[in-house]
């Protein structure tokens, strides 16, 4: 039967006689505790990777145990599903008693069901048996009888467990997976519907900050190069920088997962909140960072070993160099650069001194207003310390003027380059890209102070190519480089 109201067909004497199951990951919680708990492991020690390994030739049970100790996980910060609880709440007001049974580790769903106090009883795998499937079915009759207790459950392993309860209640079920719960009991009802993946991964991938690779496109358009093979190299090096850049955008969500909960914003991030499993991004970093690979060879060794100077940054900053005050502002910076390098690598235009200086204060603005941003998120005055950063609330203003002093420092530099006698040998007519760098100051300062209200959301670069203000600078600065050309 399938009823998404109430509580199904039972009446309150039924519920009286019944014990309510309810199942943990995928069921009360829109996420997974082995996932949570070895990605917390991970963000707080790397080097948890190596025992974890080695746990793995154990089991399950030893395995759970082990991660609940390396990667503790704050109960009141998990993405609950509101629905279950909801259900769960009811059937406590209707006089019916409750129980919190999972494959996760006993410590961790002790916890939870402390905080939540909606359970009358907590059990968990005990670091030998994984109760999980017809082990749970098993303790559930041993505990409650064939037919005394309704089940919450999310996936396959859950049909063993609703074959001898009296109510199935299914939360997120595909179609097919429903249907054979149906036949497995007489008494089903669906809670929720099977969620959509596809938008949830999309957005993890982040392909809107795939803007910022454009940046491997500039090394060709600064020269003048415009030949087939330069423009084929080059869009075969945004794909590989793309690809490589969703892994790590995925790497950092799946470590960032206790900091982008308490975040106003970031709290509502694919995984974060839930909305896509940690399975998949555990799959899918590693597969995308495959792919991006295989492109970066295709172009030779030396754009291949950018890519992996690049993804090795990357991580170090995932796990470290992002808690570490200014010096997370400079590995953004550097690695905004790195792009640039690696256009000029994949087609082997070389790169003038001018154009990396340029390139190094500029960026290095972007990267000190997207702290900015975060820092004026936090709001409220004092001195509150932002969680996974090295910042304190207080330094708002220092790490504005680093904006601010950085960003016309590299107008300063292009006004320099503008002198030297390279530039009259590409443009016919230099003296318009004067222009560009009055746009770039207007711009910068704008920027600056968007930030500075609060109207900045994380990244300077993504609200730029949203914000009709910054394309129409970018229009102005298009033509006067085309009018330095043409004139």
């Amino acid at each position: 039967m399938d009823d998404s109201r109430g509580l199904g067909t039972l009446t309150k004497a039924g519920i009286a006689d019944l014990t309510l199951v309810v199942d943990l990951d995928g069921s009360l919680l829109r996420t997974d505790m082995l996932f949570e708990t070895a990605w917390s492991a991970l963000s707080r020690r790397w080097t948890s990777v190596l025992p974890v390994l080695g746990k793995l030739g154990q089991g399950r049970a030893p395995l759970k145990r082990f991660l609940e100790r390396a990667g503790p996980v704050d109960a009141a910060t998990l993405p609950y599903n509101e629905k279950v609880i909801a259900y769960v709440a009811e059937w406590r007001q209707q006089g019916g008693r409750t129980a919190l049974v999972s494959a996760s580790d006993q410590n961790i769903v002790t916890r939870i069901a402390d905080h939540l106090e909606l359970f009358d009883e907590a059990i968990g795998s005990d670091g030998q048996e994984n109760l999980k499937g017809e082990a749970k079915a098993a303790r559930l009759r041993a505990l409650y009888g064939d037919k005394g207790y309704a089940y919450i459950g999310d996936s396959r392993a859950d049909l063993a467990v609703w074959r001898s309860a009296a109510q199935a209640v299914t939360v997120g079920l595909p179609p097919r997976l429903a249907a054979e719960a149906e036949r497995t009991t007489g008494t089903v009802l669906h809670l929720t519907p099977r969620e959509d993946r596809l938008r949830p991964l999309l957005r993890a991938m982040r392909p809107h900050q795939w803007l910022k690779n454009v940046l491997v496109f500039l090394p060709l358009m600064a020269a003048h190069q415009f030949g087939l093979a330069a423009i084929v190299q080059t869009l075969m090096a945004f794909a590989a920088y793309s690809l490589i850049a969703s892994s790590v955008y995925l790497l950092n969500d799946l470590l960032d997962l206790a900091a982008d909960r308490v975040h106003p914003r970031k709290r509502l991030r694919p995984f974060a909140s839930g909305r896509l499993p940690l399975a998949w991004g555990t799959v899918l970093a590693p597969g995308l960072l495959l792919a991006g690979f295989a492109i970066a060879f295709a172009l030779g060794p030396a754009f291949a070993a950018v890519m992996a100077f690049y993804y090795a940054v990357t991580t170090v900053y995932s796990f470290l160099l992002k808690r570490r005050l200014v010096v997370d502002i400079c590995a953004l910076a550097g690695l905004y650069t790195l792009r640039i390098i690696a256009g000029g690598v994949a087609t082997g235009i070389p790169l003038s001194v001018w154009l990396l200086a340029f390139s190094m204060f500029f960026f290095f603005a972007l990267a000190a207003m997207k702290r900015q941003a975060e820092l004026v998120a936090e709001g409220g005055g004092g001195d509150k310390t932002v969680a996974g950063r090295g910042y304190r609330t207080s330094d708002t203003p220092l790490v504005a003027n680093m904006a601010v002093s950085s960003g016309y420092m590299s107008v300063l530099v292009m006004a320099l380059y503008l002198n030297t006698g390279g530039v009259r040998e590409l443009y016919a007519y230099p003296e318009a890209l004067w222009g560009i760098c009055l746009v770039l100051l207007f711009w910068l300062s704008r920027m600056v102070m968007i930030t500075h209200r609060g109207w900045m959301h994380d990244d300077p670069v993504v609200f730029a190519a949203r914000d009709y203000v910054s394309i129409v600078c970018l229009a102005l600065i298009f033509l006067f480089a085309l009018g330095g050309v043409m004139l």
